[in-house]
């Protein structure tokens, strides 16, 4: 791994408030220096339509760029409805085109999901890493991290139990390994 790794964040709750970012913002907390993470702002994407292909959207461009350039990718998302938040499906449906020029192809990524509820946000995952399959990514496996009862684990300062820190410190264990293995 060199000092220039770089993994870009998608947050896939667009609220304030959100708990994913609270649970993004600890394992970002605790990453080595070495490895720059770089958010994804993905609050500003109009919604993905194939007429879109043949023109230049800022936004769209500056965030395949923004993913083309990362070494991984990071995903920290709740569920919604059973699967992913729609600004979640609207970014990786945009950095999959146009067609043959999708940025997701071969790119390593890492998934974290996490609700109040007590499934963990399994459901968005599993939808997650079926796009990512189809689109051949290469998705860290060891640990799948799936967070239920989610705001059990935070306070005012972010991720208060102990419990749940250490098991996100094995995530980022696991995804520093990830990124740094370049062989595929």
């Amino acid at each position: 791994m060199t000092a220039s790794t770089n993994i870009a964040l998608i947050i896939g709750s667009l609220r304030k408030a959100s708990i994913n970012r609270k649970f993004a913002e600890h394992i970002v907390s605790q990453i080595p220096n070495s490895i720059r993470v770089s958010e994804v702002n993905i609050a500003d994407l109009p919604l993905y339509n194939q007429d879109y292909d043949d023109t230049t959207i800022d936004s769209y461009e500056r965030v395949r760029a923004q993913l083309k350039a990362a070494d991984a990718v990071l995903i920290v998302t709740p569920e919604h409805n059973r699967t992913m938040p729609a600004a979640l499906k609207n970014v990786v449906d945009i950095a999959s085109r146009p067609f043959k020029e999708s940025v997701w192809t071969g790119k390593k990524v890492a998934l974290v999901t996490a609700s109040p509820g007590s499934f963990g946000g399994i459901n968005s995952g599993l939808d997650v890493r079926k796009s990512m399959q189809m689109l051949s990514a290469q998705m860290i496996i060891n640990p799948e991290i799936n967070l239920s009862r989610a705001t059990e684990s935070l306070d005012e300062q972010g991720v208060s139990s102990e419990r749940t820190q250490k098991y996100l410190q094995r995530f980022v264990d696991e995804l520093v390994e990830f990124v740094g293995n370049t062989g595929a």
